[in-house]
């Protein structure tokens, strides 16, 4: 499963100069077979992943899995009535599902990072196959009466057992297994016909590289280091923008002086792939109303939010529409003070503050009031430093090690692959391979991947996790090391927070393991990891200059940069109050008239929360969280977030701060370890020890003083 997230987001040795560095880079490199005595010690499968290197090897896995899962389906059916137990059952239907399960996300990993478009596009194809699998798989009337009819015994079971039992009932009801023959077929046919939209539609957004050309003048502003990146700099002299890619736009945008520069690209940004995905993205729009509407569901909004902690796509949109008028004052006030800005800048008295000009505007305010320049802060976070920094506070938080192991394959060069352990028993946890840079072709956002699931075997071991980080901060050049931003901080703790949750998984079930919740909580956990990075306690074990090892952060630019968040949180959040709201907008309508106009209706939506698009063109078709995964989900961030804010309040008040070690056991033990092996309610409760509450995530959005 793969985990996106929103943000384009964020040593000890640096308070002892070099001196010292953290566990995870102390000993000479690792080699899987390293931990397998641990391994069999603690009864557990502890390996690398056979990567396919070939498009036949792709094709060979992608024969090899189905067969083998069509066969361990073929048993569980086979099984006379008498002969059936929970385990051979309900159990087993997990374990069948897991050879597909592991090729279809290697192969998603591969569609994504790999360097040859031959092997991308192979994958691409692979995947579409077994979405087809699953799609026919789980309408397979032999295997549900199989399942029905146990279920009717009512096996004595209870805690994950009985949850999974409860899922595996529930799904089939969502897939209208109960209906006629004839409207089975029809959603079967739809159901395949949306995977493949879908996997068009996403790899569009990959495959697009929309570059945009400069003159020196034209980028006046932005730092030299970018201007000499390779990246965009072309041997003719040339500067060439991919709009593609997070960190090269948010570059330009944040620091460009001139406004058509910066309108050229935000232009770029909105309109890429538009042509190509506007078509698709109405059919996915009224494939999936058919797909409700044949369910029973009122929309698709109703049928996606059933089985999260929002339930309906009205709770969802009244959960948005309160953020948005509560935001209203203090969003108008922060416009204003960009207008501001803006004339002084131009001397124009009437300026007008437009879509292109937000990151520029919030961070000249950054420069002139709160006097930060982030760019500046680049130094204290470099890669490595940061890195080594963040597995520290980690190990010492949740009680767990982190190694680097030698990769016997890398797609890469400069792939990195991590060991995590329990640091008490030194059982062997998950693995982890790390993909930082972008390049033609790679996922151009940042992102968790599964690539090894976590379950219960059915020889009793039990298969540790493996995932892939898969990441676009800034490359090292012109002799200097990779330089994160502030914000790029904030996202690598962000996204190590989902590689987190699925690596500390102790789910029986693969349905349950690991990132496996829903999906409007599935960010709590990551972003409360964001509260790291505003810490002065925390940043200073590992934020010092990387040019003399000594210099931290002062605290008065923490505070700054504290007072500017709240300063410009409420364009943030309109901002993505206003995806979530076209998002619940689209999908909760049935008119195809909304979704044939699908561009201007979303253009819409962004102008009335936030501000216009440039006009012409379509946010919407480039947005890939709606591709699928996050579609009528989008809300999830901001519901996420409320119990983020909540569950940071914990830290903040433990004795230990964020490094409270009681705290993080428990965090680790209550959310990470179970996944979604129970309701999500009760592991929220019994992380907390109270019952949720808003109050701390309207405190974090200046709405209570």
């Amino acid at each position: 499963m793969r985990n996106i997230t929103r943000s384009a987001f964020f040593l000890v040795a640096g308070l002892l100069g070099l001196a010292f560095m953290p566990a995870a880079s102390s000993a000479a490199v690792k080699q899987i077979s390293d931990y397998q005595q641990a391994a069999k010690a603690a009864n557990v499968v502890f390996q690398l992943p056979h990567w396919e290197k070939t498009p036949a090897q792709i094709q060979a896995t992608l024969e090899t899995a189905i067969s083998v899962s069509d066969q361990r389906l073929a048993a569980i059916i086979a099984r006379k009535p008498e002969q059936r137990t929970f385990a051979n059952t309900i159990t087993a239907l997990d374990q069948a599902y897991f050879p597909v399960t592991l090729a279809s996300e290697r192969l998603d990993v591969i569609q994504e990072t790999s360097p040859s478009k031959e092997m991308r596009d192979v994958a691409t194809a692979a995947i579409q196959r077994l979405e087809t699998w699953f799609v026919d798989t789980s309408f397979r009337r032999d295997l549900y009466e199989t399942i029905k009819s146990f279920a009717a015994t009512h096996p004595q079971v209870s805690g994950e057992d009985a949850m999974y039992l409860k899922t595996v009932l529930r799904d089939y009801r969502r897939n209208g297994m109960d209906l006629p023959k004839e409207q089975r077929d029809r959603l079967q046919l739809l159901k395949n016909r949306l995977n493949d939209l879908q996997l068009q539609f996403k790899r569009n957004i990959s495959a697009a590289k929309p570059l945009v050309e400069f003159t020196r003048e034209e980028l006046e502003g932005v730092s030299q280091d970018f201007l000499n990146n390779k990246a965009v700099l072309g041997e003719d002299g040339k500067y060439r923008i991919n709009a593609n890619v997070t960190w090269q736009i948010l570059e330009v945008l944040r620091n460009a002086k001139r406004e058509e520069t910066r309108k050229r690209l935000s232009i770029a940004r909105t309109s890429r792939v538009l042509k190509e995905n506007t078509p698709l993205f109405v059919k996915i729009l009224k494939t999936r109303a058919e797909i409700a509407r044949l369910l029973g569901y009122d929309n698709w909004a109703d049928y996606r939010i059933e089985i999260k902690m929002a339930k309906n796509g009205k709770t969802a949109w009244d959960f948005l529409q309160q953020l948005k008028t509560g935001l209203e004052p203090k969003f108008r006030q922060e416009l204003a003070t960009y207008a501001q800005l803006k004339a002084r800048d131009t001397e124009n008295p009437d300026a007008k503050i437009h879509y292109w000009d937000i990151g520029y505007y919030k961070n000249q305010l950054s420069k002139s009031r709160y006097k930060i320049d982030k760019d500046k802060l680049k130094v204290y976070f470099e890669l490595e430093n940061t890195l080594q920094g963040m597995f520290s506070i980690f190990e010492e938080l949740f009680g767990i090690r982190i190694e680097a192991v030698e990769a016997p394959y890398k797609w890469v060069d400069d792939l990195r692959l991590y060991a995590i352990t329990d640091a008490a028993s030194g059982t062997p946890l998950g693995l982890l391979y790390m993909d930082m840079f972008p390049r033609d072709g790679k996922y151009n956002h940042f992102a968790q991947f599964g690539v090894t699931p976590a379950l219960r075997l059915p020889n009793g071991k039990y298969q540790r996790p493996v995932a892939a980080l898969i990441c676009n901060f800034p490359p090292p050049g012109n002799g200097k090391p990779s330089l994160l931003t502030y914000n790029d901080t904030e996202t690598l703790f962000h996204e190590f927070g989902h590689a987190l949750h699925t690596v500390l998984t102790q789910a029986n079930y693969m349905e349950f393991s690991g990132t496996s919740v829903p999906r409007d909580f599935v960010e709590a956990p990551s972003q409360m990891l964001e509260n790291w990075v505003r810490d002065k306690k925390v940043l200073d074990r590992f934020a010092v200059d990387y040019r003399d090892h000594k210099s931290k952060i002062p605290a008065e630019i923490l505070n700054k940069l504290e007072e500017l968040r709240l300063a410009t949180i409420a364009t943030y959040y309109r901002g993505q109050l206003a995806y979530g709201l076209l998002d619940l907008r689209i999908h909760m309508s049935n008119d195809p008239k909304v979704f044939e106009n699908v561009v201007d209706v979303t253009n819409k939506i962004i102008g009335d929360v936030y501000l216009p698009v440039p006009e012409g063109t379509g946010l919407i078709a480039s947005f890939g969280h709606l591709g699928g995964g996050y579609d009528a989900g989008y809300y999830g961030y901001a519901w996420a977030d409320a119990i983020s804010a909540d569950m940071a309040s914990v830290f903040r008040k433990a004795p230990g701060g964020f490094m409270d070690k009681d705290t993080g056991r428990r965090l680790r033990k209550e959310i990470y370890a179970v996944g979604g092996a129970r309701e999500i309610d009760d592991s929220i409760r019994a992380f907390l020890q109270r019952e949720r509450s808003l109050e701390p995530f309207f405190e974090f959005i200046g709405l209570k003083k």
